[in-house]
């Protein structure tokens, strides 16, 4: 890291895997019980933890071949109950480019991961932030642990505020009582995150900022949910959001819907394992996956809907295609009727060469104690991620940044139990749309991520915009890697790309008005 001048402003000392799986079992780490459930109607007994604690450095990065000279700010904010006493802290980190005189026209990204319950950690250490970790050109752990300069980072075009929601990182409720109805659920989550943003936009004076939401997996489902409602009810709009890997979105796609989109993502991996005939193999992936979404949707969607009512000869033939399409046998596809839970492929696919495939990126292998099986002792991907992630983040934070706390940083934090019903941030997210005629959307995937898979991403636009009437302000990127897509070193400098002529394309004109 290059010299740091540090101004410390200590007032007192004292946010991935990822969305819940569509098919079998939770993401990340198993979550235990907060300290209290007890009645959000009850008066909150207090936790004695100060509030509002910074530390501020300024740095100096080449970011494209120009040097960014910028500050670091890295901290706590109080979330606020309606009597405006402080019911939490939320850990933030913000970078600000120093050399911006006119801040009305400079955008600010807001930047969340998912779980729901880590941190945003991924996204700045591993994707837009100035400082990234030590990884290979693939993504893999390497030794010393440590961070390095990111010469992709967006920060030389816009601000970037990355935040760690309620329990993950180093953010904390500071009640005892009524902890999960207050922050873990769905539209809790968005409801008191929504408040934060208003409050740090207010506090940091970027009101007239254009503002961007980016999330990853769950975090996917925060920041399309957050795009309605900063609207609603914080009178806040976005000119742009970005969905990194996104989970449904609480979009329905239950039964045949889910078996028939999951199967061009088994053929992406099938295809990258070489687990295919030579006829498909020697085909690059641009051209084979098309056919295989066109026989997911003409062919397989209409055959598992069928069901038992299927011809015996047209069974045989999609059984056949499913087959040749993913690298697994006949009898296989056969006895699971044509819909091969995913927990199944990732052990069935390699399972006569002694591997399992990762559930969030197919890339990675992973193996288990004993070759049989219906699914992977553990996610191979995720492993290796938490081994590269967790020492450099602690790293950055306490070393570099010089934040001071005894605190744990929760990797993987607790949000049990966590409220998921009435999920419509999809559907909020299309109204958001619908409401302001400047937002655009963005969404990124990575071929072989297993627990988001691209497909659904695409099929998620589809129902977001029935009518086709928002199709110009959308777009979709797919790359050759997986849920953390900028791991592997092209996909970081290309998806980064990206992300400037998104940002860029998404603000208007001076004086060109929001109306249809």
């Amino acid at each position: 890291m290059k010299k740091n001048y540090l101004f410390v402003a200590i007032v007192i000392i004292v946010n991935s895997a990822f969305a819940q799986q569509r098919q079998g079992g939770g993401g990340g780490r198993p979550q235990e019980a907060p300290q209290s459930t007890t009645s959000a109607t009850q008066a909150p007994t207090r936790v004695n933890m100060k509030t509002d604690s910074t530390v501020t450095i300024k740095n100096e990065i080449t970011i494209k071949g120009e040097k960014v000279s910028y500050t670091a700010i890295a901290g706590t904010s109080p979330v606020l109950d309606g009597d405006n006493q402080p019911i939490a802290n939320v850990f933030y980190t913000y970078y600000e480019r120093n050399d911006i005189k006119n801040k009305e026209s400079r955008p600010l990204v807001i930047s969340f991961n998912g779980g729901p319950g880590t941190p945003s950690v991924w996204m700045e250490i591993g994707y837009t932030g100035p400082r990234i970790l030590k990884v290979d050109d693939e993504g893999y752990p390497v030794q010393p642990y440590g961070m390095k300069d990111n010469p992709n980072s967006i920060l030389d075009i816009a601000d970037i505020v990355y935040i760690d929601p309620v329990n993950t990182g180093f953010s904390r409720p500071l009640i005892k009582d009524g902890i999960a109805q207050k922050f873990f659920g769905v539209n809790a989550d968005i409801k008191y995150l929504a408040a934060w943003i208003n409050s740090f936009v207010s506090k940091h004076k970027r009101w007239a900022s254009p503002k961007f939401l980016i999330g990853e997996s769950y975090g996917t489902t925060r920041v399309s949910g957050l795009a309605l409602e900063l609207q609603d009810a914080q009178w806040m709009y976005i000119n742009g959001v970005i969905l990194v890997s996104p989970t449904g979105l609480g979009i329905d796609r239950n039964g045949p819907v889910a078996s028939a989109l999951i199967v061009p993502y088994y053929a992406a991996t099938a295809w990258y394992h070489k687990a295919l005939s030579s006829d498909l193999q020697k085909r690059d992936l641009s051209e084979y996956l098309p056919e295989v979404e066109k026989f997911a949707v003409d062919e397989l969607l209409p055959a598992i809907t069928k069901g038992g009512s299927l011809s015996a000869e047209k069974r045989k033939e999609i059984i056949t295609k499913y087959a040749k399409y993913t690298g697994l046998s006949e009898k296989v596809v056969s006895e699971y009727n044509m819909a091969i839970p995913t927990n199944f492929f990732w052990k069935e696919l390699l399972r006569d060469k002694g591997y399992t495939v990762g559930r969030l990126d197919s890339r990675y292998l992973g193996i288990d104690r004993q070759d049989a099986g219906e699914r992977p002792d553990y996610n191979a991907e995720l492993a290796s991620w938490e081994h590269s992630f967790m020492p450099a983040m602690n790293i950055y934070l306490r070393d570099e940044l010089g934040f001071k706390t005894d605190l744990s940083y929760n990797l993987f934090g607790s949000v049990y139990p966590w409220d998921g019903t009435n999920d419509r941030t999809g559907y909020n997210l299309g109204k958001a749309m619908a409401e302001n005629p400047y937002m655009h959307l963005l969404v990124q995937s990575g071929y072989y991520d297993g627990a988001c898979d691209y497909f659904n991403a695409q099929y998620n636009m589809w129902q977001i915009d029935p009518s086709g009437k928002l199709k110009s302000r959308m777009s979709w990127e797919g790359y050759r890697s997986g849920h953390m897509m900028y791991l592997r070193k092209e996909d970081l400098a290309k998806a980064n790309d990206n992300l400037r002529k998104f940002i860029k394309k998404a603000i208007p004109k001076e004086g060109v008005p929001a109306k249809y």
